[in-house]
């Protein structure tokens, strides 16, 4: 009997089927040894020696792969096809040597690229050995992802309190977000007018041509600046004839883009389904390592985490026999597509992702699928059947049009595409290609050179100038593809540790930077510019590259590395804070200090007159200040969504007045703070103050509103069951209504001012009806069961609690990452997060819980037993 070793559970279920009773099949639930998150884990001063910890639920996978190994034939590694793959397998492999669990036995490598029974026989019948420059890549990626995050995030936490942590990557795409909103606050807008005409044909057909040019030049977008100039050109048209001078056809071919990529996978889902990055990788992982269909489990699609194009020879000729029966004959090409990828050295899994079975369309197999899988799987689907079938022949046809007014002279020019036959796009188009709305995709009627046209209206419309976009997941992930920057794998991690970090935040799928963010950046350019620069990190990953293809030696890439970024670090440990923030006041002067429309000095406090503005770092991040502290206490926040100007609502010296309160006569003022505006009833410490609700502006505010704030907690009224007050108010987590200790939130702070009893009762009755009851009621009704725990002891459920939705086995709860969408909680993720709460001693949250561990622990003492080690689970690779 052989010992396999794959990354997921769920995977290794599947290819012990597949292999039958002479393997067993064990996973590592991702990787089981990473560097430790502490000072000296990576040591530059012995040559880059690198110290690996194995947390509990690791070191009890590896036990139970060593046992099984010493009872066994031989050992075959079978993590992922791609450089963290590779990676699980040396770990594993160096801690099996470590334990001596492997003496004379045989050890192999094989990749799965598709989990289907023909598949993995294939991989199982063509093992390697463990690609050793593979390995060596991931060791100089993580030791330099390491010294950069554990040498400067210090530096940050010292030189610009708030600040979390500067990753390689990350530092990067924040700069690039940072940046396009830097070029959207200095873009400047231009007026412009564009003129086009709707003529009739004498056949009575009627069509649009735009004005191409006047009294013989030509005009450029941005020639027609005004309205006069357009309403001269205008009237000129009016009185003009029209003529078509040149009708002219081109055919054209349009050939299908390749199969996906990770990252092209990623922009495709992102803006035709709305996935995040880290969504969509989540719905691939799962319908790569297989679902049960009718009976049958297998993956769905291959692999996908590959900067890889082409498809596998199979591959194409069960593509192009789908092609012929779903599309017909007319749709294959004579010899089938191949592609070659535009990365310089593509070192993940080299196949692009495609189903494992172009015969399960997805109508097929939507029945067995969620929402969301099914939505991704037939999008790969479509956009890899396309990939081999014959071009779309497209016949584009261009009217040059003469309008003619006595001695003046203008040109028009209609354009209008035809498809003459659909080909691919009978299967997939690009979204692009999908909401284009330009000239060339419409259809022009018949129109025939020389004949006269008809004028039916003249139309003359204003435009301006448009910034470039804030970037999206999708034109990020483009963005940073085209630099060499990261690699496809990384680059759903890296935009969701932005956002964890609240260095970005995202509205509408665009990423903005937060203030937080836009400090991080500005520090990093003016002090480590070398180390944000895209071509410096662009080039580090050819070197890591080449290091991967046997090019370079690793740890001499990491020393020439370490040689200048440790030099700049030491320079940058010598500077004071205030020298800091006086390089911050200048490279962020825009964003802190906004020109202010009497023209007046935008550093100068407006409440003492004396002072002079400037970023001061607190507790919480940075905030702008007066430099008369504390004789003036002037704050002012540095501005949500990064723009530099705190919503003050026309606060007057930081402060303005709405009134007073009518029963007590204290003044009602609107302030604002570091954190914000706010209100406020009478002065000192006992005043009563109260923060604006989310979606409120300051300069919403007024009397009626402050008073109804100030208010809060307001009796709705008794319950009619028990007669005990149901009150409404805002709380850490948004509206409320309580009864009897029983919180059940409300849909907006409106809801808090106005409603009425009969509508309180009935949200407390559906908030118990779900079983979330006061504290210590019942446990909250599943929101989905992802099965028995593999080590036994019960189901694991994803619940919704109070405090939002956690994951729970047993007397363990755990809370899902912020934004996590429940419905998506894999087996593998639930049990990584119950793994890191026993590890930290949680379980039941009850009172008696520390008295009782205290009864167990002096028992143990007793009794000079040992503490059992608490089940836990290793967290997932990514």
């Amino acid at each position: 009997m052989d010992v396999v070793v794959v990354e997921s559970p769920a995977k290794a279920k599947t290819i012990n089927k597949y292999l039958g009773r002479n393997y067993k099949v064990l996973a590592s639930f991702g990787h089981v040894r990473d560097l430790p998150a502490k000072d000296g884990s990576v040591r530059p001063d012995e040559d880059f020696a690198m110290s690996w910890s194995v947390d509990g639920a690791s070191a009890k996978r590896l036990a139970d792969i060593a046992n099984a190994v010493k009872d066994a034939d031989g050992l075959i590694l079978a993590t992922d096809p791609d450089r963290e793959g590779e990676a699980i397998s040396w770990h594993v492999l160096e801690v099996l040597r470590a334990k001596r669990a492997l003496k004379d036995k045989p050890v192999s490598r094989v990749v799965f690229n598709a989990i289907t029974k023909q598949s993995v026989l294939d991989a199982m019948a063509n093992p390697r050995q463990i690609d050793a420059p593979l390995v060596d890549a991931y060791l100089a990626r993580r030791a330099l992802d390491y010294l950069v995050g554990f040498t400067l995030s210090p530096v940050l936490w010292r030189k610009l309190p708030g600040a979390r942590s500067a990753g390689r990557v990350q530092s990067v795409a924040l700069r690039l977000v940072c940046d396009r909103e830097a070029e959207i606050e200095r873009f400047v807008r231009e007026e412009y007018w564009n003129i086009a005409a709707v003529l009739g044909t004498p056949r009575k057909d009627s069509f649009e041509a735009r004005l191409t040019a006047y009294e013989g030049k030509k005009l450029q977008k941005l020639d027609i600046k005004n309205k006069e100039q357009a309403d001269g050109i205008k009237a000129m048209l009016e009185g003009a004839s029209f003529r078509a001078l040149s009708v002219e056809a081109k055919p054209t071919r349009r050939n299908p883009a390749p199969p996906f990529t990770t990252s092209t996978l990623q922009q495709a889902a992102s803006s035709r389904l709305g996935f995040s990055a880290n969504r969509t990788m989540q719905v691939a992982q799962r319908l790569y390592e297989g679902m049960d269909i009718g009976g049958e489990t297998a993956g769905l699609i291959t692999y996908m985490r590959t900067d890889g194009v082409q498809m596998a020879p199979e591959a194409i000729s069960a593509a192009r026999a789908a092609i012929g029966k779903e599309f017909g004959d007319k749709y294959l090409p004579e010899k089938p597509r191949y592609y070659t990828t535009k990365a310089k050295n593509a070192q993940e899994a080299h196949e692009a992702i495609r189903p494992t079975d172009f015969f399960r369309t997805p109508a097929s197999v939507r029945q067995y699928l969620d929402a969301d899988q099914a939505r991704l799987y037939e999008l790969v689907w479509k956009r890899a059947i396309a990939s081999q079938m014959n071009a779309a022949e497209i016949e584009r046809t261009t009217v040059e049009i003469e309008a003619v007014n006595g001695a003046r002279t203008a040109g028009l020019r209609a354009v209008g595409s035809v498809i003459r036959f659909d080909g691919f796009i009978a299967a997939y188009t690009d979204q692009k290609e999908e909401d284009s709305e330009d000239e060339d995709n419409r259809r022009l009627p018949e129109i025939r050179e020389g004949e006269q046209l008809a004028r039916e209206a003249i139309q003359a419309t204003q435009h301006t100038t448009e910034p470039p976009p804030r970037y999206s997941e999708a034109s990020l992930i483009k963005k940073l593809e085209e630099l060499g920057i990261g690699r496809p794998s990384t680059y759903a991690a890296t935009l969701k540790t932005l956002e964890d970090r609240e260095y970005v935040a995202i509205d509408k799928r665009r990423l903005i930077p937060q203030a937080k963010g836009r400090l991080v950046t500005a520090f990093l350019e003016s002090f480590f510019e070398k180390y944000v620069e895209y071509d410096f990190t662009a080039s580090l990953e050819e070197k890591l590259d080449e290091i991967s293809d046997g090019k370079l030696a690793w740890k001499d890439v990491l020393r020439d590395f370490w040689k200048d970024f440790s030099a700049s670090v030491d320079d940058i440990k010598e500077l004071r804070v205030s020298d800091v923030l006086d390089a911050l006041n200048e490279e962020l002067a825009p964003l802190v200090f906004p020109a202010r429309e009497d023209g007046s000095d935008p550093r100068a406090c407006p409440k003492c007159g004396s002072g002079q503005l400037s970023l001061k770092l607190g507790k919480y991040g940075a905030f702008v200040g007066c430099s008369n502290y504390p004789e003036c206490g002037y704050t002012r926040q540095l501005g949500e969504n990064g723009n530099g100007e705190a919503d003050a609502g026309g606060l007057e010296n930081g402060t303005r007045v709405l009134g007073k309160d009518p029963y007590t006569e204290e003044e009602i003022t609107l302030r604002t703070g570091r954190f914000g505006p706010y209100v406020q009833r009478g002065d000192g410490k006992e005043a009563k103050r109260s923060s604006l609700p989310k979606g409120w502006s300051a300069a919403s505010v007024d009397h009626k509103k402050a008073l109804a704030l100030l208010a809060l907690p307001r009796d709705v009224g008794k319950h009619p069951e028990t007669g005990k007050m149901i009150s409404a108010g805002l709380g850490r987590y948004g509206p409320f209504v309580l009864h009897d200790g029983t919180y059940a939130n409300v849909e907006s702070i409106e809801d808090v001012f106005s409603i009425g009893l009969n509508r309180a009762v009935t949200v407390l009755a559906e908030k118990q009806s779900k079983g979330r009851g006061a504290r210590g009621g019942g446990t909250p009704a599943a929101l989905k069961e992802l099965g028995d725990h593999p080590d036994g002891g019960g189901k694991v459920t994803v619940r919704d609690g109070r405090y939002g939705p956690y994951v729970n086995f047993g007397k363990v709860n755990a809370t899902l990452p912020k934004g996590k969408d429940p419905q998506s909680v894999t087996m593998e993720e639930a049990l990584a997060l119950i793994a890191e709460r026993e590890a930290k001693g949680g379980g039941a949250k009850k009172p008696a819980r520390k008295a009782a561990a205290k009864k167990t622990t002096t028992a143990k003492k007793t009794a000079g037993t040992k503490k059992t080690p608490a089940k836990k689970t290793a967290a997932k690779k990514e």
